[in-house]
């Protein structure tokens, strides 16, 4: 070929190799792992097994103690209107110095008034503010353990969470001190002392000198100890307190923060509320292994978001669950792109929302993980086009010839909510396209060395464990997740396990069935779930929705028009839920537990309308307790 033509088929045949390979993805996460490993394994060779010294090395670095390492938002006023207005508007910055000498403050205080110790457990039930992360590092310091209370639980939920990590002492925030009732207050009166750490007790500790005790007071930890307890959400029953030992929270932060490319120059803004394994270990864990500058928000207003990450100058931002969805849902804005924000990191970016929110907010790079707070490794996937569109991870030829043995997508048994079993009686992988249970090995002899579990509750423990799976005596952690795999090596979510339901002899994805619907122009926000109707085999498809109107006739008609267009018959949710609001966890993800309780009982659900599409009629329809009743009495074709 003349090289005219040789060097762009050369250029063509190199990009259409990289694309075909997932090379420069496989190799920046291998790398980052790499880097990550090697940093654990100098941890644990130098007795460093704690987190409290990545925070002393910046701190004591001339070169890096002045720099910012949490920064708190301005307050944005509701007349600012336009990027000028935030003039004079900044962020409150706490270089890595400041929290440290304060992290050693609490540290003398935790010792010498409550005698907190090596190995002694503490609550706290704080939002986010400074006083969060200098106790939690505080606790850090002594060798002690810090057990992270959701805000938002209070009375048998609040109790339960703070007996069930067995803690010595609870420190709660002002802010949040009607949570401390007569009734908990006299419930934990015999086992655990509860302390507001209010402003005249933080002025008295501020006031005093600082401890630091000496190495061997915190030395001796192995990785798979506990670092941190951080409780599971609790959409399905009362919170379990999940183990993130210390393997999880050096590894993790070190790889996430090579893989991201994170710099000491980035600001990392987030909303999210510090309790929760994405604010702790993947923001502020992540910036620690940089040098980085938190922006801690003290909450999510998508009404103010951009101009708060304008203000207070963001590089890079956070986001969970529907965090984009609600900024999209939120008027045109000139600090839509004012920010300086280049990267989005989070996960639950669903397909429809994706490239709507990269468009309007100018995000060049999405980066979508999947995981969970217990979770036994992760996906991972950076995109700047739309190839990556809805994937929550991405593994090519490179890391499935290297690392493919330790994950798996087994075939779902959705009527018993287990892995499917052979005549042989081991399961069996699915065909790529095909959505099943994401697995992860684990070595049989030595489970503890990937996977901890939930604090106390060694039954919840076991419950995550599936033994003999491919073979007699081998074992693998269960996501309870149902997950596919394309043939270009792209990892998608399907589903929760339990959230799938069977409807018509076919399984039906509530994910799959939302990210439909979601694409009406009458749909705001949908929650879509299965539901047990009398004499009637599996679970009959509801869905849950914010409208953007009133449910006239033509809106329910073009509803039901939409669904049989996105959608096979079977899937077709057969109830309308109209809600006024939706009820979320603190990490913005729906919760369905109440929802399926009530089902579609019309004296159930209270004020909310409830329609459904019956056999052959073209629109949804108002549905009540004579329908109900037929239902009830099965003389109703469904």
């Amino acid at each position: 070929l003349p090289l005219t033509l040789a060097a762009p088929a050369a250029v063509a045949s190199l990009a259409y190799l990289r694309a075909k390979t997932s090379f420069p993805n496989d190799y920046a996460i291998l790398k980052a792992t790499v880097l990550g490993a090697l940093y654990v394994r100098n941890c644990v060779k130098n007795d460093r097994v704690n987190l409290f010294y990545e925070l002393e090395k910046h701190a004591l670095d001339p070169k890096t103690r002045d720099h910012s390492f949490l920064a708190i938002p301005p307050h944005i006023p509701k007349d600012v209107a336009t990027p000028a207005d935030l003039k004079g508007l900044q962020a409150t910055e706490w270089s890595y110095k400041q929290v440290y000498e304060t992290v050693l403050k609490f540290a003398a205080w935790l010792k010498q008034e409550h005698g907190v110790k090596k190995g002694d457990m503490v609550a706290i039930d704080y939002t986010n503010k400074t006083q969060f992360v200098c106790l939690w590092f505080a606790l850090f310091s002594l060798g002690a353990k810090a057990a992270f209370i959701n805000t938002n639980l209070r009375g048998k939920a609040l109790l339960h969470c703070v007996k069930a990590c067995k803690a010595k002492l609870l420190i709660v925030d002002p802010a949040i001190e009607d949570a401390l009732t007569d009734e908990v207050r006299q419930e934990l009166a015999n086992s655990v002392q509860a302390v507001v750490l209010d402003d005249v007790t933080e002025g008295r500790i501020v006031a005093t000198a600082g401890l630091r005790v000496p190495d061997e007071e915190r030395g001796g930890d192995k990785i798979s100890d506990t670092a941190v307890l951080i409780f599971t959400s609790g959409t399905t029953g009362l919170p379990k307190p999940a183990v993130v030992p210390w393997k999880k929270f050096l590894l993790s932060g070190r790889t996430v923060s090579n893989w991201l490319g994170v710099k000491s120059t980035d600001r990392y803004y987030t909303a999210m509320p510090l309790y929760h394994s994405s604010a702790s270990i993947l923001n502020i864990s992540v910036v620690l292994h940089a040098g980085a500058t938190t922006i801690l928000s003290h909450h999510f207003s998508p009404k103010t978001f951009f101009a708060s990450a304008t203000a207070s100058k963001a590089t890079m931002m956070q986001y969970i669950g529907e965090m984009c969805r609600y900024l999209l849902s939120t008027p045109p804005s000139p600090f839509d792109k004012s920010h300086t924000i280049r990267m989005a990191f989070g996960n639950g970016l669903r397909p429809d929302v994706w490239q709507k929110f990269k468009e309007r907010f100018n995000i060049l790079e999405i980066a979508e993980f999947y995981s969970a707070t217990e979770a036994v490794g992760g996906s991972f996937i950076k995109s700047k086009n739309n190839f990556g569109l809805g994937a929550v991870g991405r593994a090519g030829t490179t890391l499935q010839t290297l690392m493919g043995s330790q994950t798996a997508i087994v075939k779902h048994d959705v009527e018993t909510g287990e892995p499917y079993r052979n005549s042989s009686n081991l399961c069996e992988r699915v065909n790529p396209g095909e959505s099943g249970e994401y697995i992860n090995a684990l070595d049989p002899n030595n489970i503890s060395d990937k996977y901890v579990g939930y604090y106390g509750n060694q039954k919840a423990s076991d419950s995550k464990i599936l033994r003999d799976v491919f073979k007699a005596g081998d074992a693998w952690y269960r996501s309870g997740d149902l997950l596919r795999k394309d043939t270009q090596g792209r990892l998608f979510f399907v589903d929760r396990i339990g959230d799938t339901y069977r409807w018509k002899s076919e399984n039906v994805s509530t994910n799959e069935v939302a990210e439909a619907l979601s694409t009406s122009p009458h749909i705001e926000e949908i929650n879509v779930y299965g539901v047990a109707l009398p004499n009637h085999d599996g679970r009959a498809g509801c869905a849950a929705v914010m409208l953007k109107s009133a449910p006239s006739s033509q809106v329910l008609k073009e509803i039901a028009a939409h669904a049989r267009e996105k959608m096979p018959k079977f899937a077709i949710p057969l109830f309308l839920r109209v809600v006024r609001e939706f009820e979320v966890t603190g990490t913005a993800k729906y919760t369905k537990h109440g929802l399926r309780e009530q089902g579609v009982d019309p004296g159930k659900v209270g004020e909310d309308g409830l329609f459904w599409l019956p056999v052959g009629a073209e629109a949804y329809t108002e549905f009540g307790k004579r329908d109900w009743d037929g239902v009830v009495g099965g003389g109703v074709k469904l």
